[in-house]
């Protein structure tokens, strides 16, 4: 919505045809993490409205891609980011293919080596940019050696203030992340699109428990994600000790890998709960259904996220989240009403825990409307608020027309 010169509001009003998309994203499928799933999504509902979408991203070891509109950098691997490999230069070879293909819109995923080729040349060939602010960086710099942390913090400040005010419009998964930005300055229009939830799929949680030899009056705390430090997973291994000896008819699954795995395992034989939490490491995504559906409660302690993927997609099965207050893990749970969220505290965090499992009719209450509240966070109402979101990019573009002559389409009228 914008207001015209006489101050009454104007609209935007869509061309007819299709949009011609080029998206650039440092992760994606196969690496498996928020960013990905949610560029996967995007790219397929996007398709599912006609546009016709582009992919450059970085390759993957052994991986090779069924969709022939998908462009792969060279990359390599470095001894600290194992799991995500690093796209190199040289990368003006696909350039002149790139500018061939006429985009009408560019949509970054990143501020870094494949979102800084997107915004060059989308510069270069004076196309819109639309770019996603996933990741909270600065929560990410013990990653990299060498470098004392207080200064890579302020460089990543700094560059998140240059790259995203290059930008035509920016998009991010959460209100937190969009507080993030203006903290750091950045001037240019800030939308909150939340990443959508696909359609649960028709999963057996009873036949995985049959499986795994539980019993169905167990009750199973999940955990879904990347085993990180930054994921703050003590907090939810001294949670779920207060819990098992609360309820010793109790577990906590724990899916997903990650650089901390070994250490979270050995910490959790070293507390003496090695018999309830099980670690099941790295499972595909069309897998995870199982354990959704076989779960109790979704537990998630992380700080530094963006979005709450993984807990939006827990509730699409049914099952209420207790979460630590922080980033934008906790912005679908509201407190007391589908979930709980709590301070960093694992009292707090185990005492919720325990209410759920204690009290039939308020688990029952609050798992109906985390499933209502995630009905709400469809890929679709993802992939139309983006669409609005480019058309705003277009519109405002209008000292620079793309190559389809796109901004000519566009009318604005009062309502």
């Amino acid at each position: 919505m914008s207001t015209d010169t006489d101050g009454f509001p104007s609209k935007l009003v869509r061309p007819v045809r299709p949009l011609k998309i080029a998206i650039f994203s440092d992760s994606a499928l196969p690496v498996l993490n928020g960013v990905s799933v949610s560029v996967d999504a995007l790219i397929k509902a996007l398709r599912a409205n006609g546009h016709s979408v582009f992919l450059y991203t970085t390759s993957y070891p052994g991986h090779r891609d069924s969709d022939p509109n998908v462009t792969r950098f060279p990359a390599i691997h470095t001894p600290w980011t194992k799991d995500y490999p690093l796209s190199v230069p040289p990368f003006y070879f696909w350039f002149h293919e790139f500018k061939r293909r006429n985009f009408d819109i560019v949509h970054t995923h990143s501020p870094f080596t494949v979102g800084f080729v997107g915004l060059r040349w989308a510069q270069s060939c004076e196309i819109p940019v639309v770019s996603t602010y996933h990741t909270l960086y600065d929560k990410y710099v013990h990653y990299v050696p060498f470098f004392p942390k207080f200064y890579l913090r302020y460089k990543i400040a700094k560059h998140t203030n240059f790259y995203y005010n290059c930008v035509d419009h920016v998009v991010t998964p959460s209100a937190a992340a969009k507080r993030w930005l203006n903290k750091h300055s950045v001037t240019k229009p800030v939308t909150v699109v939340p990443t959508g939830v696909p359609e649960p799929e028709q999963a057996d949680g009873d036949a995985l428990r049959r499986e795994l030899g539980v019993s169905p009056l167990r009750k199973v705390m999940l955990y879904t994600g990347r085993l990180a430090v930054e994921k703050n997973m003590k907090t939810l291994l001294d949670a779920s000790k207060i819990v098992f000896n609360s309820t010793p008819n109790s577990e906590l699954w724990v899916v997903g890998d990650g650089p901390a795995r070994d250490a979270l395992s050995r910490e959790a034989r070293g507390m003496g709960i090695g018999d309830q939490a099980r670690f099941f490491g790295f499972v595909p995504r069309a897998g995870l259904g199982r354990f959704y559906a076989a779960a109790n409660v979704f537990t998630f302690c992380s700080i530094t996220e963006t979005q709450g993927l993984v807990v939006n997609e827990a509730m699409s099965y049914g099952l209420p989240a207790v979460v630590i207050r922080g980033g934008g893990a906790s912005a679908s749970v509201e407190n007391g009403v589908n979930g709980f969220v709590v301070g960093n505290d694992p009292d707090a965090f185990a005492c919720q825990v325990l209410s759920l499992f204690q009290d039939p009719l308020l688990y029952e209450a609050m798992a109906e409307r985390a499933l209502a509240m995630s009905k709400r966070l469809t890929v679709r109402a993802m992939a139309d608020s983006i669409i609005d979101v480019y058309h705003q990019a277009l519109m405002c573009s209008g000292d620079r027309p793309p190559p389809h002559g796109t901004h000519k389409d566009y009318a604005r009228i009062r309502v």
